[in-house]
């Protein structure tokens, strides 16, 4: 390691510490560490992953409504071959079935199992404990309800950016 100051050090330095750096960086540190608390504990406890808890979520919203593979993959961010992957894991945990779509056979579709809906009612209640405890508990109810309202803010102004 070279510890002589270098041309530029400090411009980097003083980048790496701006205030728009350092609190993004702890909206990034907090949510993952919140998002390996929930997993931890829904595979404890529920034997399944955070992602798979936001597949179930994701199908159990709206009872009925036809969901694909590929809606999945577009919901949870994740590429084609990891959604399949994963809905893989999920069809053999007994958790989820693929069912060709009557409306177009090339789509597949997929729809939680008996068990996978009693699974997921479980992983709710062990999501909704570990949020409670180290997202909601922190926080004054005024700053909750602030920091909610502003993370819909960001999260409408990133939508209509696209």
């Amino acid at each position: 390691m070279n510890a002589t100051p270098q041309p530029g050090d400090e411009a980097a330095a003083q980048a790496a510490n701006s205030r728009l750096v350092r609190d993004f960086g702890l909206l990034i540190k907090s949510a993952t560490r919140l998002e390996q608390r929930i997993d931890t504990e829904l595979r404890r406890t529920c034997g399944i992953s955070h992602t798979m808890l936001e597949v179930l979520i994701r199908l159990c919203r709206r009872p009925g409504e036809e969901v694909s593979q590929r809606d999945l993959a577009d919901d949870l961010t994740l590429t084609s071959s990891g959604t399949t992957r994963l809905i893989d894991r999920m069809e053999e945990a007994g958790l989820v079935d693929r069912v060709p779509s009557p409306a177009d056979r090339r789509v597949t579709l997929v729809e939680t199992t008996s068990h996978g809906r009693t699974v997921f009612l479980r992983a709710a209640a062990v999501h909704a404990e570990v949020v409670e405890k180290h997202f909601v508990e922190p926080l004054s109810a005024d700053d909750y309800q602030r920091l909610t309202a502003a993370l819909g803010r960001i999260d409408t102004a990133l939508r209509d950016d696209v």
